[in-house]
């Protein structure tokens, strides 16, 4: 496993199981605040900043906003969502997806280090890992160790622009001194994670067809290979890992 250095994974839908739930979530505030948004197009952005997509729908919405029109409507939809995110994920189960935890320890042995990056503010950042155990042992700046679950968690709101820019990827990079992205993995199960990597210049560029997006959904968006679930990674890691061995060649 020497070619692979760390593995940038995302939450929901991708080590955190979401059965559409964050989607309900924002369909709730936005129907709440009378912003009009189908559901289709709610999923399609799925994995970006959730203020970000306030934003990008309400100036859809208004046509030609002022900035202080604008923001007024940002301010309602969005408080008024993540009261409803925080108070949904405080009150319900939280588990991981299929083949998470399996796949964890098989990174774990092979000394490659593990990073997670959302759409999420830090709060439900937070009350996630939390809840899931996953929080223990981090330090201050959310890093942690060889003995920890995770080693990095960054959340939307810590860098300046969300996905599908590739700042989080980059973040990750930098708190686990991994300087060489060709040495990265990035998987998730939304366009925008797909669109992160690409622009990160990862080595490898997963989508997870489990999750919010099917396979059909997520074919027409830049990827290395879609995979079934979590439990498929440590057979395509460790396949890349011989051929590239055999050839001689650093992924």
């Amino acid at each position: 496993m020497a070619s692979f250095q760390l593995v940038v994974f995302d939450m929901a839908g991708t080590t955190v199981r979401d059965q559409h739930e964050v989607e309900h979530c924002f369909a709730q505030a936005a129907a709440q605040t009378d912003l009009v948004v189908s559901d289709e197009r709610i999923l399609a952005m799925q994995g970006l900043s959730k203020r970000f997509v306030f934003e990008t729908l309400w100036t859809e919405q208004l046509g030609n906003p002022t900035d202080s029109a604008l923001k007024t409507k940002v301010d309602t939809s969005y408080q008024l969502f993540t009261e409803i995110l925080e108070n949904h994920y405080r009150t319900q189960a939280v588990v991981p997806t299929e083949g998470c935890l399996e796949t964890f320890a098989f990174l774990k042995e092979n000394g490659i280090k593990i990073a997670l990056t959302t759409g999420f503010y830090r709060v439900v950042t937070d009350i996630i890992l939390e809840k899931l155990g996953w929080l223990a042992g981090l330090d201050e700046n959310y890093v942690g160790n060889d003995q920890t679950i995770i080693q990095a968690s960054i959340a939307s709101d810590e860098v300046e622009h969300g996905r599908p820019q590739p700042l989080m990827i980059q973040k990750a990079m930098r708190l686990l001194n991994c300087s060489d992205p060709k040495r990265v993995v990035n998987i998730g199960d939304t366009p925008s994670d797909l669109l992160s990597g690409q622009a990160a210049s990862v080595g490898l560029n997963l989508g997870l067809v489990n999750g919010t997006h099917t396979r059909s959904q997520l074919e027409a968006y830049p990827s290395d290979q879609l995979l079934e679930s979590l439990t498929d990674l440590p057979a395509v890691l460790s396949t890349l890992s011989f051929q590239s061995t055999a050839s001689g060649l650093s992924l």
